[in-house]
């Protein structure tokens, strides 16, 4: 939670904001001192929004990076510039977002592996951390607008590829309830009952074997583009079926939760080491 709050204290973070600028520099000063390896990936697009080109980083920290057999957990660090589905959302003067769930979250449970990995290494298998800049500059009317930065980091991945891929995307919502996201099961049912499995066997029923909808972001991007199989562990409806936070000014640090967090790390982090084993 210190290191979701963390994020939030540089505001928004979306590319080309000084906030931006600055927690790309911090991450990378972290990660440097916890990882085997960290590949930095840079990259100039076209952002969706305001149509001007921004520069774009990609973060991919490898344990025990000599192995074969990896696995692979990602994130995305970017917020999005303008809080448009906030009640009173101004086209002419837009707010940005915060993104405390809707980013900093997935981040945190990342950061937070990083020192376990660190501290904790692994004996057999690989395993690949990956913070992902651009996600969320995208327009809803057109889906190859979202998830920008995996959609570059896709062109640079190089073999071994990991086995599968989790993404971790709004985890730290205080009314935390994860349903199956349907792109998951259609291209990686058996990952799915995996990590569905472990954590209703840990006691975290918050993890329902019922269907949700579709999302567009970087599992889906990943898999159309390198083939690797790919899930996504997202509470969408943030805070719940009758409210939302999404895309607004209202996705700050008091909408999120220590437990909640700590639920998803420890789900992620036992099947880190069950596989090592």
């Amino acid at each position: 939670m210190e290191l979701l709050e963390y994020q939030c204290s540089f505001g928004p973070r979306y590319p080309g904001s000084e906030g931006h600028d600055k927690f790309q520099d911090s991450l990378k000063v972290f990660l440097d001192k916890l990882v085997d390896m960290t590949i930095v990936y840079k990259d100039s697009i076209i952002n969706p929004i305001s149509n001007e080109k921004v520069e774009i980083v990609n973060f991919l920290s490898r344990f025990n990076p000599r192995a074969s057999e990896r696995i692979m957990f990602l994130a995305h660090w970017d917020t999005r510039q303008i809080a448009d589905k906030d009640k009173n959302y101004d086209k002419l003067n837009p707010i940005p977002v915060i993104g405390a769930n809707d980013g900093a979250s997935g981040v945190a449970v990342l950061m937070t592996l990083a020192e376990i990995l660190s501290n904790n290494p692994l004996t057999r298998i690989g395993v690949d951390l990956l913070f992902l800049d651009a996600e969320d500059m995208g327009i809803y009317s057109k889906s190859d607008t979202w998830a920008l930065g995996a959609k570059s980091f896709s062109k640079k991945i190089k073999n071994p590829l990991p086995k599968y891929a989790v993404c971790l995307d709004m985890v730290g919502d205080a009314e935390q309830e994860f349903l199956i996201e349907q792109f998951s099961y259609m291209y990686a049912p058996d990952i799915v009952d995996k990590v569905w499995s472990l954590a209703n066997e840990l006691g975290y029923h918050q993890f329902k074997y019922v269907m949700g909808q579709r999302i567009i972001d970087d599992h889906y991007v990943l898999y159309s583009n390198t083939g690797i199989p790919s899930i996504d562990i997202i509470d969408f409806q943030y805070p719940n079926r009758n409210k939302n936070f999404w895309h607004t000014t209202e996705d700050t640090p008091d909408k999120c939760s220590a437990e909640s967090l700590g639920a998803v790390g420890t789900v992620v982090a036992t099947l880190i080491y069950r596989e090592d084993s």
